[in-house]
């Protein structure tokens, strides 16, 4: 009778958007809206005594040499319209650097979303313009630097067209300030924070701005909706620089780390230390770079996202050390097209420096990454230190690729060593990533295929390999793919959570957009995700059906309806010890999720599912509130709730979550966080504060405190404390 009912509410919902679907106006052409051939942009050299001021003020006379970049076209609402505010983007350079001034008109100006004010903070939350530069053409990847009308910076690498590397930094000047009449932005990038060959006179660029009052969207050059700012196989032309200077191509970032613990279970406990490190990165081409590491520091690490696992296969953990994340997109293998693909990476950069969960210090290292007579490298190789149960290792990973057929690569990967030294373990693999950005004249294809092989003593040699091919385009899309991962397929260096198994994997999405004041998208996805043994026992199946709608406030509502099957073939343990027997197991859910728009003061979002689980009952919900003021506070609280109750047991899972941010100035800011949960019954808390009181020096104190509650009173455990300070000097 429950299954029945869901059906029922299933088709009244399905009769519900026909209804609505039927007046629905579309917007047309959305794969044909790139400009043919694309916009060609020119900037203009000048001397370097004439370069301007970063202070966002345009008055510098030099900015006149320049022409307006025109004209700008709107992406959201109106679909190739012109855009209804003005914005004069203006393009220069000297031998030093490339200059930006940015004149972002507004006729409400009161009404201009002002937020996030840190480095690399959610700037996303207000209004912001986007600079995309692609300086060697590769029409694949990209640097991309955001700034927000509060000054707020933020960069990141664009890789392969569909991935945001939000943790690489560079070395780079913005001011802005909001005036009567809209805001200004002024923009300095020096040619030395950037990888290029020195002959490119011809670069990727592409300019893009959120009016988000309007939920407007404003690009330049290729305005699709359906074409993601990471992907610039379409971006326009950035022309005229040459004779640039670059340096002697080194930079040598120095940093002292004072720290203090303290345990609170061990009276008079308290542990000083300090050391000395740094990194010198040196382009040994103007596109490839060699870097040397020693004593590298993780006490900006955030917290890491706590999860309560409540499944039978281990859990993938982000890695969040900028050390890693600075160079993670070169080693970046097998596509971006497989659903889970986490399991079976041939390298996971979290299992470096971390033994079994426990942190092990690295001693030195070196990396190389970059370009090299058109080929992609990336190469890392690092010493870290001994531990009670593992002496000192060598682990290494390389990666090369090969850029094809103007849009597609070919790749391979090698890894070497065990951070435990436990056994002794090589990886090597191959891939071939396609894309077509012109299939049929207007349409979006990609295929990717990869094998990779773990050779290991102790364990058997095994494989994985798969096939992915997606389509996404509007208003039909979809994807597939195969991936076999081998039972003894094992990458010490990378992370398998489920082996011996074949899993395939097919989605369809239908998309409408409209003019309407109310609706902006509206999309119906199925999906089937089938996991069988190698042997073809059926495992795991989960089919499913989903409508999502945005707003034109972009505010967004979706409902899905999913129906589980698994095969356990042994007992397992719930948190709490609540066992799930072996046995064949099928339910089916319903579920759904409420976001206001991020632009808002006070942003909700609310998603729940029941009401199923196994052989028993199950619901789960999650709620978070953001309050986001001004450019000066935002806070979030998070809470997560899964309530399962089995003829074997019942468990109550709860995790809350709070994070705030303080920002004095665009470079000075104090981040915290707070966690807990009740299955681990631990507290954890981080403040960090961080200071950039020059382009390349920092300050940051970070201040950790863990506890647990065993029984209903807080016990602290250790109290963690940090002082560093770094600076970069630039040859």
């Amino acid at each position: 009778m429950q299954l029945e009912r869901k059906i029922h509410c299933v088709a009244v919902l399905a009769l519900t958007l026909c209804s609505l679907l039927a007046p629905f106006k579309s917007a047309h052409g959305q794969n044909q809206a790139v400009r043919s051939p694309p916009a060609i942009a020119n900037a203009v050299r000048i001397e370097v005594g004439e370069a301007p001021a970063i202070d966002a003020n345009l008055s510098d006379p030099v900015w006149a040499k320049a022409k307006v970049l025109e004209p700008m076209i709107q992406t959201q609402p109106d679909l190739g319209a012109q855009t209804t505010e003005r914005t004069d983007v203006f393009i220069l350079y000297d031998e030093n650097n490339l200059y930006f001034g940015i004149y972002a008109y507004d006729s409400e100006p009161d009404l201009i979303a002002v937020r996030a004010m840190a480095r690399d903070g959610p700037l996303g939350t207000g209004d912001t313009v986007r600079i995309i530069l692609d300086p060697g053409m590769t029409r694949r990847n990209a640097y991309t630097f955001q700034i927000s009308p509060s000054g707020g910076r933020g960069d990141a690498l664009l890789q392969n067209n569909n991935t945001n590397f939000a943790a690489w930094d560079a070395i780079w000047e913005a001011q802005a300030t909001v005036v009567e009449d809209g805001y200004i932005v002024e923009v300095a990038i020096p040619f030395r924070s950037l990888s290029y060959a020195p002959d490119a006179t011809e670069w990727g660029f592409e300019f893009t701005r959120q009016i988000r009052h309007k939920s407007e969207t404003v690009r330049w050059s290729n305005y699709s909706p359906t074409v993601s700012f990471t992907d610039v196989s379409q971006a326009g032309t950035l022309t005229g620089i040459s004779d640039v200077n670059e340096g002697s191509g080194l930079d040598v970032q120095l940093y002292g780390v004072a720290r203090a613990k303290h345990d609170w279970q061990t009276p008079q406990r308290t542990s000083p230390s300090g050391t000395l490190g740094g990194n010198a990165y040196y382009k040994l081409t103007p596109a490839l770079t060699g870097t040397l590491t020693a004593n590298p520091d993780f006490s900006d690490a955030p917290l890491d996202i706590r999860q309560v696992n409540t499944t039978r296969f281990s859990l993938f953990t982000p890695e969040t050390r900028d050390f890693f994340l600075q160079d993670i997109p070169v080693f970046e293998f097998g596509g971006q097209n497989f659903v889970g693909a986490n399991n079976a990476r041939p390298f996971f950069s979290r299992n470096i420096g971390l033994v079994n969960g426990v942190p092990v210090s690295i001693l030195a290292g070196g990396k190389l990454s970059g370009e090299y007579a058109g080929f992609g490298v990336g190469a890392l190789s690092v010493y870290t230190n001994e531990t009670s149960t593992t002496p000192n290792q060598l682990l290494s990973v390389a990666r090369i690729t090969r850029r094809v057929f103007s849009e597609s690569r070919f790749g391979i990967v090698a890894t070497n060593g065990d951070p435990t030294g436990a056994t002794e373990n090589t990886v090597l693999g191959g891939d071939f990533q396609y894309r077509d950005s012109s299939f049929l004249g207007r349409y979006v294809v990609q295929g990717d295929a990869y094998f990779e092989q773990s050779f290991s003593n102790s364990f058997s040699d095994d494989n994985s390999f798969g096939l992915a091919l997606d389509f996404p385009n509007e208003p039909w899309g979809g994807r597939a793919f195969f991936k076999q991962v081998g039972t003894n397929f094992r990458p010490a260096l990378g992370f398998a959570n489920r082996r011996g198994i074949r899993q395939y994997y097919v989605e369809a999405e239908t998309r409408r957009r409209s003019r309407d004041r109310f609706y902006r998208n509206l999309a119906f996805v199925t999906t089937s995700n089938v996991i069988t043994e190698l042997d073809g026992h059926l495992e795991t199946r989960e089919n499913s059906v989903a409508v999502e709608m945005e707003t034109q406030r972009v505010d967004r509502f979706s409902i899905k309806v999913t129906n589980f099957y698994e095969s356990v073939p042994l007992t397992f343990l719930l948190p709490d010890s609540v066992p799930v027997f072996p046995g064949n197991y099928t339910w089916t859910n319903i579920g759904g999720q409420i976001q206001t728009s991020n632009v808002r003061v006070l942003q909700l979002t609310v998603e729940g599912a029941c009401c199923s689980f196994y052989d028993g009952d199950g619901i789960e919900t999650s709620a978070e509130l953001a309050f986001r003021p001004n450019q000066y506070f935002e806070m979030s609280a998070g809470y997560e709730g899964t309530f399962i109750k089995l003829p074997t047991g019942a468990v109550d899972i709860h995790l809350l979550t709070l994070d705030s941010i303080i920002n004095f100035t665009p470079d000075m800011q104090v981040a915290m966080q707070a966690q807990y949960d009740n299955i681990s019954r631990n507290i954890g808390f981080l403040a960090r504060y961080r200071w950039e009181f020059r382009p390349g020096s920092e300050l940051f104190v970070a201040l950790g405190q863990s506890a647990v509650v065993p029984n209903s009173r807080i016990k602290l455990q250790t109290t963690q404390f940090s002082v560093r300070i770094g600076h970069t000097i630039r040859l």
